[in-house]
C-alpha cells in the first residue's frame, strides 16, 4: 500500500475511534471493606520512520492493551494484577505487568510483594499514560538501563507532610543480552536466553512545595516541584549465560550498577521534567568491542530534558524535549530531538498525542539519522 495512503487511513481510523462514543468505565464492588476494581488503558498507535538513505516504514497497531484487576478481601491488604496484549510476541500472547500482593497497615509505608516497579528513574516510574512525549525517552527506557518490573520486595513510603518519599526494592531481575543495549525485563515473562541476576536499590525525592505527583504536564497551575536521587546494583546469579564463551554481538552481562538525579518543576501551564542517569556495566566475556561496549565495559550516560505549555489550559498541549545517549562503545552521541502536541478531552484519561522525533547517530553510528513520527489515542478507564 502507498505509504501516503495508509497515513490517510491511519489518521482517519483514529480520529473515527475518538469520535466514537465511549461505553467504558470504571467497575467498583464495595461493601464492609472488601472491593473489587477493573480497568485498563487502550493506546492505538500510528507510527512511521524515514531513516536516512534507507526506505520509510509505518505501522499501525496497539502500543498498549492493558486490563487489570485490583481488590481486598481484607483489611490493609490489597492484590493487583494487569496483562498487556498490545506486548505480545513471538510465542507469547500476553505478557504480564503488575502482579503483586500488598500491606498499607503501616503508617506512612506500603509493602508489596510480587512484581512490581523497581524504584529506579523518575520517567519510568511515571505512568506510560502520563507522559507528555508518545515514547518515553533514553532515561526512561528499560532498553538503555532503567529496571523494568521485577519480581521481590518493594517498599514504598513518605514522611508525614509528603515532601519527602522513598523506595527501595530487592528483587529478581533478568537482561536481555544484546550488545547495543542493556535490557532489562522481568523475569515473569523469561526467555530462553536471559541472563538472571538479584538487583538492590533505593531512591529519595524532596518535594519542597508538598507532593509533585508522577504525573507530567500542568493542569492545576500550581508551583510545584521535586529532585530524586536513585541508584541500584544488579549481579548475574550464573543460572543462564547461554553465550559464555564465544559470544558475539549478544553476549552476557556480568554487573550493572545505575545511578540517577531527576527533577520537574510545574507552573502557571508550564512543565519541566529533567533526569540523567549514568551506567557501569561489564561483560563476562572478555576483549569485546560492539555495541555500547568497548573491551567488554562501558559507562553509558542517558539525560533528557522535556517540558510543555497549556496553550489552551487543560485541553491543547505544546511540548518538546531533547535527550541524548553516549557510551564507550559509541563513536558520536545517540541525540533525540522532539516536538509535539497533545491534545486533553478527558485529561490523560482520553487524549490525542502527536511526536515527531529527529534522531541523529542512531546507536552512536556518525551519520545513521533517522525521522520518527507517532500519532497516539489513549482511553483510559
Amino acid at each position: 500500500m502507498h505509504e501516503h495512503y495508509r497515513t490517510a487511513v491511519a489518521v482517519g481510523v483514529i480520529s473515527a475511534i475518538m469520535a466514537a462514543p465511549s461505553f467504558g468505565g470504571v467497575t467498583v464492588y464495595k461493601k464492609d471493606g472488601k472491593y473489587v476494581k477493573i480497568g485498563g488503558r487502550i493506546q492505538l498507535q500510528y507510527y512511521y520512520a524515514d531513516p536516512d538513505g534507507g526506505e520509510s516504514e509505518d505501522d499501525l497497531f496497539f502500543r498498549r492493551l492493558r486490563p487489570y484487576v485490583e481488590g481486598s478481601l481484607h483489611p490493609d491488604w490489597k492484590g493487583k494484577f494487569q496483562f498487556d496484549y498490545g506486548k505480545a510476541e513471538d510465542d507469547n500472547e500476553v505478557a504480564i505487568k503488575d502482579a503483586y500482593l500488598q500491606y498499607k497497615g503501616y503508617d506512612n509505608m506500603k509493602v508489596s510483594i510480587g512484581n512490581a516497579n523497581f524504584p529506579f528513574s523518575r520517567e519510568f516510574l511515571t505512568s506510560s499514560n502520563k507522559q507528555q512525549l508518545v515514547e518515553r525517552t533514553f532515561v526512561g527506557d528499560h532498553n538503555y538501563g532503567t529496571p523494568d518490573r521485577n519480581v521481590g520486595i518493594h517498599l514504598t513510603g513518605n514522611s508525614a507532610d509528603k515532601k519527602i518519599t522513598w523506595g527501595a526494592s530487592v528483587a529478581s531481575a533478568s537482561i536481555d543480552p544484546d550488545n547495543k543495549k542493556l535490557d532489562f525485563d522481568t523475569p515473569v515473562n523469561e526467555k530462553g536466553d536471559w541472563n538472571e541476576g538479584w538487583m538492590f536499590g533505593g531512591r529519595v525525592d524532596f518535594h519542597p512545595f508538598g507532593l509533585l505527583k508522577k504525573s507530567q504536564g500542568d493542569f492545576k497551575g500550581e508551583t510545584k516541584a521535586t529532585v530524586g536521587v536513585a541508584a541500584f546494583a544488579w549481579d548475574n546469579d550464573d543460572d543462564n549465560n547461554s553465550y559464555t564463551p564465544g559470544c558475539g554481538s549478544k553476549c552476557d552481562v556480568d554487573s550493572v550498577t545505575g545511578y540517577e538525579i531527576s527533577g520537574a518543576f510545574r507552573a502557571a501551564g508550564f512543565s519541566i521534567d529533567a533526569q540523567y542517569n549514568m551506567f557501569d556495566t561489564e561483560l563476562i566475556e572478555t576483549g569485546i568491542s560492539s555495541g555500547i561496549y568497548s573491551s567488554s565495559q562501558s559507562d553509558l550516560e542517558n539525560w533528557s530534558i522535556e517540558g510543555g505549555y497549556m496553550l489552551m489550559p487543560g485541553k491543547l498541549e505544546l511540548v518538546a524535549g531533547y535527550q541524548s545517549q553516549d557510551a564507550d562503545g559509541y563513536a558520536e552521541e545517540w541525540t533525540r530531538t522532539s516536538v509535539g502536541a497533545n491534545w486533553f478531552i478527558k485529561k490523560h484519561d482520553i487524549k490525542v498525542q502527536a511526536t515527531f522525533t529527529m534522531n541523529e547517530d542512531v546507536n552512536g553510528v556518525s551519520g545513521d539519522d533517522l525521522d520518527e513520527f507517532f500519532l497516539q489515542t489513549q482511553y483510559v478507564f
